[in-house]
């Protein structure tokens, strides 16, 4: 059973000194891994340049040693080779999963490599990657299952979803995946996300007045939920230290 926290990585601005961003970032990480089971460090969220989860994913393991951690890959921009040492790089400091999804297009406008999640799945699992550490797709929270055979075959250990907003969501995810790990993306309902919310199209109303019943439920479905909080830190943090 598992309670993740999802966590942006300081962006690489010209204006801000990145090595306090980082140290501000780690400190950050040691307060919610007291409250959480798990972090998962995203990739250049929204094509923004962000600072590697490697990077920042080997200081929390050497800073917070028994915190798993999860990772994702973004394919859109990186060749085969590219991967292949993002891969072996998390292998070496111990992350646990890496989420492998095509990622927003960058804000300077640089090309698309080619590669698509499903092949880069099944390219690392016929190099053996899947003995070392598991692979994760991402998912629609409302897929068209019928149209989803690539990512099925490709056979990842699991799905992270899109933010889920009500338990038939989680219900109909779990249902049609059951041979899959599904860990549902949840974003903390608060006024300081409704930006977040709007972009995602997601009514924060349906479910906030409710959160904690709705985030347990769906962890007793699934057995794993991943709450991601990008403009309220503390309110995240103090949700968990009263719930969990």
């Amino acid at each position: 059973m598992t309670i993740r926290y999802e966590a942006n990585p300081p962006k690489i601005l010209p204006d801000v000194n990145t090595d306090e961003s980082i140290i501000k970032f780690i400190e950050k990480m040691k307060i919610i891994s007291k409250k959480c089971d798990a972090i998962h460090i995203t990739e250049n969220v929204l094509g923004h340049q962000r600072v590697s989860p490697i990077k920042v994913g080997k200081i929390i393991k050497k800073e917070i040693p028994n915190i798993p951690i999860t990772v994702s890959l973004r394919v859109r921009d990186k060749s085969e080779k590219e991967i292949i040492k993002f891969v072996d790089n998390c292998v070496s400091i111990k992350v646990t999963g890496i989420l492998i999804l095509m990622g927003d297009p960058t804000q300077s406008g640089t090309g698309d490599s080619g590669q698509v999640p499903s092949a880069v799945v099944t390219m690392l699992k016929e190099k053996g990657y899947d003995s070392k550490i598991e692979m994760y797709l991402s998912i629609s929270n409302k897929p068209n299952f019928s149209k989803i055979g690539k990512k099925l075959r490709a056979n990842p250990k699991g799905f992270m979803t899109q933010a889920v907003q009500n338990i038939q969501q989680v219900q109909n995810l779990s249902g049609n995946l059951k041979q899959f790990s599904i860990i549902p993306i949840i974003l903390f309902p608060s006024e300081k996300n409704q930006k977040s919310a709007d972009f995602l199209g997601l009514n924060l109303s349906e479910y906030g007045k409710e959160f904690d019943k709705f985030v347990k439920e769906t962890h007793r479905i699934t057995g794993d939920v991943l709450i991601t909080s990008p403009n309220d830190f503390n309110g995240l943090n103090e949700y968990l230290k009263n719930n969990f």
